[in-house]
């Protein structure tokens, strides 16, 4: 008999608020090592506080994070250094440094944390950027001389250089128009499978959540409400994900506006 499969990266009854309402209330999730799962859900549901807890950006009030069923809120210095170099992350606006050249982006974890030489880390950021389609010609621009969809490519780059355990994607397709949108989904997908690595995915794009996820969880009022597998998405029998996937005004999830 096989045994159960300890998850990759596990939430579990985690709480958080900011003065107000709750917005995580004892949120559960967990995905398996090389598995990519997308967290859905409305506007101001937690889906990015969930995953800012989970990469150590930000302290729960109470419950715990596991990292292959270890806790990791206690770990410190050199600890936490060490789990954190198995992270990766493509921040939803990019995140890049605007007074740095492209190449310096991607290579920033490599000079900057894991002290890698200068010529080397070059190196290893312009086969970075060859993987994601760029051409090494682009690698001494800035980023305020790229397109949307190229500075997508450039943060895809420096989120895989340090060929992490666990990426982290918030809003990867947002401001980019469909093509470009479906170019980013499979060269996350391609990066993903490449690397075999777990992903964790926050999205309002269901064509992101279907491309991307091997899962999909939805969270309402800090709470998992459904879990299921992304094809499972149009069929889901779920009353927040029929909503939310329809895009009908009408139903239980309350608007903001």
């Amino acid at each position: 008999m096989t045994g159960a499969v300890t998850p990759r990266l596990e939430w579990r009854g985690v709480h958080k608020r900011f003065g107000g309402p709750p917005v995580l209330a004892g949120f559960d999730l967990s995905v398996d090592p090389g598995r990519s799962l997308v967290i859905i859900g409305g506007s101001g549901q937690g889906k990015s506080v969930a995953v800012k807890i989970a990469a150590g950006l930000i302290e729960p009030d109470a419950g715990e994070i596991l990292m292959d069923g270890r806790p990791v809120q206690d770990l410190k210095g050199r600890e936490w250094r060490a789990l954190a170099r198995r992270f990766g992350m493509l921040f939803q606006g990019s995140a890049l440094f605007d007074s740095l050249p492209v190449w310096e982006n991607v290579a920033f974890r490599l000079i900057n944390a894991d002290r890698v030489p200068r010529k080397l880390a070059r190196e290893r950021a312009l086969a970075g950027l060859e993987r994601v389609r760029i051409a090494r010609q682009f690698a001494d621009l800035y980023p305020s001389e790229l397109s949307g969809g190229m500075k997508k490519r450039v943060g895809l780059a420096r989120a895989v250089i340090g060929d992490p355990d666990i990426i982290f994607f918030d809003e990867p397709t947002a401001g980019l128009d469909p093509i470009t949108g479906r170019a980013i989904n499979a060269l996350i997908t391609e990066q993903v499978k490449g690397l075999g690595c777990t992903a964790v995915t926050i999205t309002h794009d269901l064509v992101s959540a279907r491309t991307i996820g091997d899962e999909v969880a939805m969270i309402q009022d800090g709470v998992v409400v459904w879990r299921g597998p992304a094809a499972d998405l149009d069929r889901s029998g779920n009353p927040y994900v029929d909503q939310f996937v329809r895009g009908d005004p009408e139903g239980p999830i309350r608007s903001l506006v």
